[in-house]
């Protein structure tokens, strides 16, 4: 009962707060959502935005791609973190597109997480935007705000996954993912959080919840 109410709060919380999120990450086919994925690996959604709105204007599939050398997508996508292993791995995974998968991306999340990087949450995250498949992707922000909220005992993420898709609804699972990054982000942040001002947690705190 307790957890119920729980869940209940945060889910109707986030209803009021977010009631039709959508998600900002700029791409404009398959393929540049895989590539945009990709590069939001430790670097900032709205940096990756910022480039991708120019390099997507040249780059909109894999033979794109490889008509470039490495260091010519280096110089591309520079101003985002990793860009040297980045760069590598955009190249080498179409590469791969190109000569197993003939330039279709596969919408198995092992073959996925086959490509050069390309890991768990990133695979969630492209099927997430592309498929009906049920996924919930957990980043850092999910997992913070899970960990808060006492849902998960915060070990791993891949715990952290497995606790989220237990507690809430399927059919719940794409609209909570990007509620839970947006509120984490704004009202419940890594760093200079104030308990005071993160409107769920004083609600759990309230109610004996935590």
């Amino acid at each position: 009962m307790k957890n119920k109410k729980k869940i209940k709060i945060i889910i109707d919380t986030l209803d009021f707060i977010y009631p039709n999120p959508i998600s900002s990450l700029y791409y404009i086919n398959e393929f540049t959502l895989l590539l945009a994925i990709l590069l939001t690996s430790r670097s900032k959604e709205e940096k990756v935005n910022e480039l991708t709105k120019h390099f997507f204007k040249k780059i909109k599939n894999p033979q794109d791609i490889i008509q470039l050398t490495i260091n010519e997508i280096k110089n591309s996508i520079k101003n985002i973190g990793l860009y040297n292993k980045k760069s590598s791995n955009i190249y080498n995974l179409s590469n791969i597109l190109i000569n197993k998968y003939h330039g279709i991306i596969p919408n198995n999340i092992l073959e996925l997480e086959s490509l050069p990087g390309i890991g768990h949450k990133s695979a969630s995250v492209f099927l997430f935007h592309r498929s009906k498949i049920p996924v919930f992707p957990v980043d850092t922000h999910i997992h913070r705000m899970m960990f808060r909220w006492k849902l998960s005992n915060g070990k791993n993420v891949k715990q952290t996954e497995k606790d989220a898709k237990r507690i809430f609804l399927k059919k719940k699972w794409k609209k909570l993912h990007l509620q839970i990054i947006f509120y984490g982000k704004k009202y419940s942040p890594s760093r200079k959080w104030n308990p005071k001002k993160d409107i769920i947690y004083q609600k759990l705190v309230n109610n004996h919840l935590l």
